[in-house]
């Protein structure tokens, strides 16, 4: 087994990310800080390893801001949002699943921006050697996956797809680190996981692709703001003016893949091949889209279908955490995401 594939650095954020859903995220707390910019207002960002901060810097979007951000960086998603709903973050960036969990926690969050990209790097993957063809064949197989995870929703999305229940197969519910030393030795049939985890298997050719979350799963990311801060003009102007520089850095990455990923391996300790895969499959892909009725429809079946498993303990209506201001002329989330580059 390669674990030098994982780097410590990410395997701890992720690890954590199903006990943090959970609302278990006494061990999942800020890890560093920093400040950029200059002025009266300060803007407080929640961010994590290879995150918001390291794109903007890349891209040069950090440049002449005429307020401070301070960066907290968070080990994942559900603890920075839960420093929003306690108001010591203005605004961090999670994906599609965090955002529902924190809702049905009733945790005072707002979505304010949205991006949307290829899902390819969510998968389900087999290993090396395995002779399952299609997702159907995985009725009465073991399956890893992170509980409550954005994995965990394309799981049962992708076998339902596929004509089958959470219930036909035999789920492991294992952390990534676990899962994957499952997944190597033989242990489970399948593992449900995202990207970088997908290209570090597939770039160590330890296993393939069974299915992957395209035309699935809803590939969205968010920016997720405090109401308190959405309320105070000075503040929601700055963020309006960080929502802006965050598009631009998106655009960059498209058109820099190959010196983004460079960044990204630095930040994060993955080697640059996986990086550069993961970029290209997934991050290079996302394109800014408004907050419209699609986009809380998409999350509102995400919270359904974690309450119908019991997952989230009660009824989350998802339009009651968004705000449509910053929206713009942006184009409606379900604007096709930018190709994927890989090779």
């Amino acid at each position: 087994m390669r674990r030098h594939l994982v780097p410590a650095v990410l395997l701890l954020p992720l690890a954590l990310l199903a006990a943090a859903c959970g609302g278990n995220s006494s061990a999942s707390t800020s890890t560093g800080d920093g400040t950029d910019g200059k002025g009266s207002l300060t803007l407080n960002v929640g961010d994590q390893k290879g995150g918001s901060e390291a794109v903007l810097r890349a891209a040069g979007e950090l440049k002449n801001l005429n307020y401070k951000i301070k960066w907290s960086t968070f080990t994942s998603g559900p603890p920075l949002l839960e420093a929003v709903n306690a108001k010591a973050v203005d605004i961090g960036g999670v994906g599609n699943t965090p955002p529902v969990f924190a809702a049905g926690a009733d945790s005072k969050i707002t979505a304010v921006a949205a991006y949307r990209g290829r899902s390819k790097g969510d998968a389900i993957l087999i290993p090396k050697g395995s002779k399952l063809k299609k997702p159907e064949e995985l009725k009465g197989k073991s399956v890893a996956v992170a509980q409550g995870s954005s994995a965990h929703y394309q799981l049962v999305a992708s076998l339902k797809a596929a004509g089958l229940t959470l219930g036909d197969v035999k789920v492991k519910y294992l952390q990534p680190a676990d899962a994957l030393a499952a997944f190597t030795s033989g242990k489970v049939d399948a593992w449900a996981v995202w990207d970088p985890y997908t290209s570090q298997v597939l770039q160590a050719k330890q296993g393939t692709v069974l299915t992957d979350g395209d035309d699935v799963v809803n590939g969205l990311t968010f920016q997720v703001a405090a109401p308190g801060a959405l309320k105070d003009k000075k503040k929601a102007a700055a963020i309006r003016d960080y929502l802006d520089r965050l598009r631009r850095a998106q655009d960059w990455v498209y058109e820099h893949p190959e010196e983004w990923a460079k960044v990204w391996a630095k930040d994060t300790g993955l080697p640059y091949e996986v990086a550069l895969a993961s970029v290209k499959r997934t991050n290079a892909t996302r394109v800014p889209v408004a907050i419209d009725k699609p986009l809380i429809a998409s999350e509102q079946e995400i919270a359904d279908t974690f309450t119908d498993l019991k997952l989230i303990p009660r009824k989350v209506d998802f339009g009651d955490f968004v705000d449509t201001r910053f929206n713009g002329d942006l184009p409606p989330s379900t604007t096709t995401p930018r190709p994927s580059k890989e090779s």
